[in-house]
């Protein structure tokens, strides 16, 4: 059998003929040398026969028969190795025919590399090290408004560390992790918000595994956990968080698949499938560990983002889920949502709706919340003006939030971009409620990245 029928044979028997000839040129110049410093020395001891009392040269002092002894050592040495190799390239080319010799031959060592390290059972081959990349992003900001009992304050917003990572040319990993202070206690707690691994097929299937946003709407994938790449203050109350009273499950467990259906239109795929969510009081919403049922969220997305238009996008999705709260009946949950989108370098046109429907098991009680924002802003130099105008009702009858109840109003705001790693924002806010007055407020924020 041939010696490349071996992985990684042929490079070692190249690796040792190199290395021969290496010390073969070595042992030349050795020898080379050898005769030379003999030469002189003999040279240099008849002169000092012939005229004893001359003092001895340059070249006689700086060789003496120590250094002549060693470098015949040296040189014996060098041909003992030469020898070692070529025994050892003779028992490899034995081994190639004969495979079961294999086994007593001398393991060669695996070289590592400053890019990779070596993987054992593959001698010779390396693979390269994941390459971590970190990411921060923070903000603080000053709010007030009349709404009784409030006060004005310096708050701190999130701390988030954003980390990547590539494993290879199809797999990565991402994760985002908040720390941040609660509105009531004032202390700060740490939430792993996304931890994902990622293994792109292809253009038409891209897999997620872990914790992701869900892909419901379009501002909950594109806007994360940094209020330095949104442009107002804050996320519409819509697509708030759960932690921070949020009505949709903007967060999920499970996994996904994403891709292209047609390159041509522009057409894209989303299919997910999690846990779900707990609305129980007191519970994180996001059912990290366990499910509290046997029934899973599903959600099916579609949108376009047509190569005619660039920065147009528009789409829709539908969620499933069957959620259980504490005590009560079961509750049937569809999300339908759709968004029209238009963004580039200047303008920015958002738009979405959504509408929530909750139907209680056993009964014929049904609940449609309808909610949608939309924000509109221009970019002038470093300075980008914008208004926001969003909507939420949920009905009295709804099992899971009838306490948030109507909220609607505007916002608007100015975002000036000191550099291209921090923001400044200052905006003004109306909402208005159910049976109670508006509440007017002002907030300002720094926002950054690092």
């Amino acid at each position: 059998m041939p010696a490349d029928g071996f992985p990684g044979l042929g490079h070692h028997v190249q690796l040792l003929m190199a290395v021969e000839a290496v010390l073969k040129d070595f042992l030349i110049m050795y020898r080379s040398t050898v005769r030379v410093l003999l030469f002189i020395v003999a040279i240099a001891l008849s002169q000092a026969n012939a005229v004893p009392q001359q003092a001895p040269s340059e070249t006689t002092a700086a060789v003496s028969p120590e250094d002549v002894k060693l470098l015949l050592q040296r040189l014996q040495d060098l041909e003992a190795q030469v020898a070692a190799l070529k025994t050892q390239v003779n028992r490899i080319t034995e081994n190639s025919v004969n495979p079961s010799a294999a086994v007593s031959a001398p393991p060669v060592p695996e070289p590592v590399t400053e890019q990779g390290m070596s993987m054992p059972g593959h001698v010779g081959e390396t693979v390269s090290a994941p390459r971590l990349q970190l990411r921060g992003y923070g903000d603080v900001g000053w709010n007030t408004s009349d709404l009784k009992g409030s006060t004005n304050s310096f708050a701190l917003g999130q701390f988030n560390l954003f980390i990547t990572s590539r494993l290879t040319d199809k797999v990565s990993f991402l994760s985002e992790t908040i720390v941040e202070a609660d509105q009531r206690t004032n202390n700060f707690g740490i939430d792993l918000e996304r931890l994902e691994l990622i293994y792109a097929v292809n253009d038409h299937l891209n897999l997620q595994f872990g914790r992701f946003h869900t892909a419901i709407g379009y501002y909950n994938t594109a806007y994360h956990h940094s209020a330095f790449m949104q442009t107002a203050l804050g996320r519409p109350f819509l697509f708030d968080f759960e932690d921070a009273g949020g009505i949709l499950p903007v967060h999920s467990v499970g996994m996904s698949a994403t891709g292209t259906v047609s390159s041509k239109l522009g057409l894209h795929y989303i299919a997910e499938i999690g846990n779900g969510r707990n609305p129980r009081t007191g519970v994180d919403p996001v059912q990290n560990v366990s499910d509290d049922n046997n029934g899973k969220a599903f959600n099916l997305g579609f949108f376009v983002r047509p190569n005619w238009l660039p920065g147009m996008q528009f789409g829709f999705s539908n969620y499933h889920d069957h959620v259980t709260p504490g005590g009560k009946a079961n509750v049937t949950e569809n999300i339908l949502a759709a968004h029209v989108i238009y963004q580039n370098s200047r303008f920015e046109f958002l738009n979405e709706a959504a509408l929530l429907r909750h139907s209680v098991a056993g009964s014929v009680v049904a609940a449609d919340t309808p909610g949608f924002y939309s924000q509109i802003s221009r970019r002038f130099g470093d300075y980008r003006p914008y208004f926001r105008y969003e909507y939420v009702n949920v009905p009295i009858k709804d099992p899971l939030y009838s306490d948030v109840g109507l909220l609607h109003g505007p916002k608007a705001g100015l975002r000036y971009d000191l550099n291209e790693f921090a923001a400044f924002k200052v905006e003004y806010g109306r909402t208005m409620r159910r049976g109670l007055g508006p509440v007017n407020s002002l907030g300002t924020q720094l926002a950054f990245e690092f």
